[in-house]
């Protein structure tokens, strides 16, 4: 082969293995973040919201401890998953330190919010909606939370 060629393919073959090096290095440099928010929802006041704002609930069968809203529960009150690798982060007047995620008996793992699994709802059809607030569905009452962490117990 002459020179000309092997020089020509030698730099094909180097800059192809930079341009792989260099992909790897980004996506692995890029973490996924799952932020937890909050906003202000006629009745309730200040509340935790996820990143498109919709009303984050706590379950309290799920007793600040684990998950314990899994199969039909969760097709109604989808928890927060955390993806693998993952970081939850605080945005708005939620509090960072409060911040955490539990095991998913369904697999994967779920946000927490000052130790409750966080759940949106099938029936909040819009941001800035609570429609599952105080309502006794699927084995216990949900709630919603303030920017402190304390359960929100009153009626939307």
């Amino acid at each position: 082969m002459p020179i000309r060629k092997l020089v020509i393919l030698a730099t094909v073959t180097v800059t192809a293995s930079c341009l792989a090096t260099t992909a790897a290095a980004t996506s692995s440099a890029r973490t996924t973040t799952v932020r937890i928010s909050t906003r202000k929802v006629p009745k309730l006041g200040t509340i935790i919201v996820d990143s498109k704002g919709r009303t984050l609930y706590m379950f309290v069968p799920d007793k600040r401890k684990r998950v314990t809203c899994v199969s039909s529960c969760a097709a109604v009150w989808p928890p927060v998953k955390l993806p693998k690798g993952a970081k939850a982060a605080a945005a708005g007047a939620a509090r960072g330190g409060l911040l955490g995620s539990d095991r998913d008996p369904a697999g994967g793992r779920v946000v927490t919010y000052d130790h409750w699994p966080l759940y949106t709802y099938v029936g909040d059809r819009k941001p800035g909606v609570a429609t599952g607030q105080a309502l006794d569905l699927n084995g216990g009452l949900w709630y919603v939370l303030a920017p402190s962490g304390e359960v929100i117990r009153k009626k939307g």
